[in-house]
């Protein structure tokens, strides 16, 4: 029932600006049925798919009103409305005001709802932790995924000869990060942080809204001193946002990330991607430091930072 909402949420955030998609239209991109997606989303959310849009929407209208000197009109028709008319009506019954009055005097953005389920400024969704997950559990948890991880790839090295086996590594890196040099993987790590850092705190980083995807064109030959400026804003600020995730044991809360295809991920599982793919890209970096005479960074080991 969870992964349905999920996946709801997901198929939602890239579709709020779709105003021709309707409920069907929303149950087929699922491959579900109406009558079975509403029962699923009602029942796990407490509102059926078409109320829990359209509060979503209401949600939007308030940030947009708050932060935008556009016309209402403009907002409404954005929130799928008409006319003015029929929006303020709308307005007016979630928020007890209409929206050039709320606009004036604006109150809380979030309406009441028991699913946990907000817009999230700029252009996501967010929805709260269903169970508490301890910081603990997520630590155990990566444990797991390790030795998971280390099997499966066992399992691929059965299949493959001796020559291939003991032939000498030549690192690949596709997939991961096209042509790396020093410099790219040094500010794609301090790019990761503060993607995370906007995302969590409802800002944007080098979201590009007409192509709908992140274009990263601040680390584009980015000089080592913007990296240092960006690390002392976003390095503190993200470990600050999982220090407080952690301590809250809202490990299992939805992040939805916008885009052409919208993904949800919880938090815990975006801390252990940062984890796990810095670690990959720190040790290149390890590496490439060690080959140009910068050798005091114990290959960037932890073990003994820790024990400090």
């Amino acid at each position: 029932m969870t992964d349905v909402l999920a996946a709801f949420v997901s198929v939602l955030t890239d579709a709020l600006d779709d105003h021709a998609a309707n409920g069907a239209d929303l149950a087929a991109r699922l491959q579900l049925s109406r009558s079975h997606l509403d029962r699923m989303v009602a029942a796990a959310a407490g509102e059926s798919p078409g109320a829990l849009r359209r509060r979503i929407l209401l949600e939007r209208s308030a940030y947009q009103l708050l932060t935008g000197t556009g016309h209402i009109l403009d907002v409404a028709v954005e929130a799928g409305y008409g006319s003015h008319e029929a929006f303020t009506r709308a307005f007016t019954r979630a928020y007890g005001v209409p929206p050039a009055e709320w606009r004036g005097r604006p109150d809380r953005i979030r309406l009441e709802t028991s699913s946990g389920i907000h817009f999230h400024p700029p252009n996501g969704l967010r929805v709260a932790a269903r169970d508490e997950v301890s910081s603990m559990e997520l630590v155990r948890t990566m444990v797991d995924h390790h030795v998971w991880l280390l099997g499966e790839m066992l399992g691929q090295a059965a299949t493959l000869t001796d020559e291939q086996l003991d032939r000498p590594i030549e690192i690949s890196v596709e997939g991961i990060d096209d042509h790396p040099t020093l410099r790219s993987l040094l500010s794609r790590l301090v790019g990761q942080l503060g993607m995370w850092h906007a995302n969590l705190t409802g800002q944007e980083y080098d979201f590009s809204v007409e192509q709908q995807e992140y274009d990263f064109s601040v680390e584009q030959g980015e000089s080592v001193q913007s990296m240092r400026h960006r690390l002392a804003d976003v390095g503190t600020a993200f470990a600050a946002d999982v220090g407080e995730l952690c301590g809250a044991n809202r490990l299992d809360e939805l992040i939805v990330c916008p885009g052409e295809n919208a993904e949800v991920y919880t938090a815990g599982g975006m801390i252990a991607h940062v984890l796990t793919f810095g670690s990959y890209r720190r040790t290149l970096v390890a590496g490439a430091l060690h080959d140009a005479g910068c050798d005091d960074l114990d290959s960037g080991d932890p073990i003994r930072w820790i024990g400090r």
